[in-house]
């Protein structure tokens, strides 16, 4: 097990186990079309209630317009590190879907093709780091997200870096061990607060 490995009751998958969101990539990196449009096709085949596909997505690489007023919409300590990324990807919630009619789990439906983009990316030797710290009404006038669309997250792509290239207190957190709630704590059965029962021994 490596250090970045989650520590979990059971074996899980390793694409899951081994994810994570590191704050250094390597500025070397360009993120090739293939590579892009294979994390574009895991959002996309994503579910979503009755296949209404809320999800939009704004795509930049680094050097890009797109890259450059995303960037400009993160709040400075994002700044500080996603700059060094490959591509910056903001993720838009469609609430008022084609037929008009509110989609209430649009950020649901969005979440999960994120999701799906990340655990892709990690499939391919890259690294995501999603991020909710950004203006959004700067990043809807900057790249003309419409009325009824909600940006929801801007992840950054890229391959991973050394930590000691971060400033000393985001090196500090890269470095930190890795750490969850308790299952006890997060899982429950029979009402709120009482744990989920089971025996990992059986």
């Amino acid at each position: 097990m490596s250090p970045r490995t989650a520590d979990t009751a059971v074996a899980v998958h390793p694409l899951l186990a081994e994810r994570w969101s590191p704050r250094s990539f390597d500025t070397a990196h360009e993120l090739g079309d293939e590579q892009l449009v294979a994390l574009l096709e895991a959002a996309r085949w994503a579910p979503s209630a009755r296949n209404t596909q809320p999800w939009r997505f704004l795509v930049g690489r680094r050097g890009d317009t797109t890259y450059k007023r995303i960037f400009e919409a993160l709040v400075p300590g994002n700044q500080l590190w996603a700059g060094t990324s490959s591509a910056l990807i903001a993720a838009v919630a469609a609430e008022l879907p084609d037929g008009g009619e509110p989609h209430h789990g649009s950020a649901y439906d969005t979440g999960l093709a994120v999701a799906q983009l990340s655990v892709q990316a990690h499939a391919l030797g890259l690294h995501a780091h999603q991020m909710g710290g950004f203006d959004a009404e700067a990043l809807r006038t900057g790249l003309g997200v419409p009325a009824g669309a909600r940006p929801l997250s801007v992840t950054a792509v890229g391959v991973l870096a050394e930590a000691d290239l971060l400033p000393d207190d985001l090196r500090d957190r890269e470095t930190a061990a890795r750490a969850r709630r308790p299952l006890v704590e997060t899982f429950f059965a029979d009402g709120w607060g009482k744990p989920l029962a089971v025996d990992l021994d059986g």
